[in-house]
Formats: C-alpha cells, sequence, structure tokens
C-alpha cells in the first residue's frame, strides 16, 4: 500500500510538468503503462524513453489534478486534465483517469482511461 505522502509527492511531480522524472522516481523497473486497451509498455527504461518522445512531439504539455487521489490499498485512482500543445498548433485537453497498482512505494502496473476523440477531435 503506498504512503500518502508518497502518492502526493508524484502527483506534485506530475503536475510540475517533470513527466519524466515522475517515471524515474516512482515507477518500478519492471513497471507497465497501458493506453485504455492498447497493449502494455513493459519496463521503466522504455517508459522514459516512450515520455521523452510523447514530449518532443510538443511544444508543451501542461497539467491539472482534479479533486484527491483515491488510495483503496495497493490501487489509486487519479484523475488527471491534459493541456497538448503541438509546435504551431491548436492546444488540445485530455481528461484521464489514470488506475495504478502501487507495490510498496512504487507504481507497478498503470492503464490510462480516457476517450481518445478529445485528442483528434
Amino acid at each position: 500500500m503506498p504512503n500518502q505522502d508518497v502518492v502526493d509527492r508524484f502527483v506534485a511531480t506530475v503536475t510540475a510538468g517533470d513527466y519524466v522524472g515522475a517515471i524515474e522516481r516512482f515507477y518500478a523497473p519492471c513497471a507497465s503503462m497501458q493506453e485504455n486497451q492498447d497493449a502494455p509498455r513493459v519496463g521503466r527504461d522504455g517508459l522514459v524513453r516512450h515520455e521523452q518522445a510523447i514530449m518532443s512531439a510538443f511544444e508543451s504539455i501542461t497539467c491539472e489534478i482534479i479533486g484527491a487521489p483515491l488510495i483503496a490499498g495497493d490501487h489509486v485512482a487519479i484523475q488527471w486534465r491534459f493541456a497538448f500543445t503541438p509546435h504551431g498548433g491548436q492546444t488540445r485537453t485530455l481528461q484521464e483517469i489514470a488506475w495504478q497498482r502501487w507495490e510498496r512505494d512504487e507504481i507497478a502496473e498503470e492503464i490510462f482511461f480516457y476517450d481518445p476523440r478529445q485528442i483528434t477531435g
């Protein structure tokens, strides 16, 4: 079960825009991330590389949390709102729920649930 303080530090890291740092500091070495029903990406190093690629595709990415994280045993649910601004393009907003399974104070698995039409729409 994750400590509330650790979850709060994770949220603060993400909302400060340190997305790569959040993965490096709070994800287990064998962690996985999954977008909706896509196949999961596995391994912290690969997660970092994927995040860096996403960040380089945009001029800016900002994030805010909506409400407090919900902690129930080893699971945490967080509602995020991201704003993605591509280089020379129009900002798109994405609202999602992150469902995480923690092992002690590290994220072992994370699934993002969102409507992809928010970005393409």
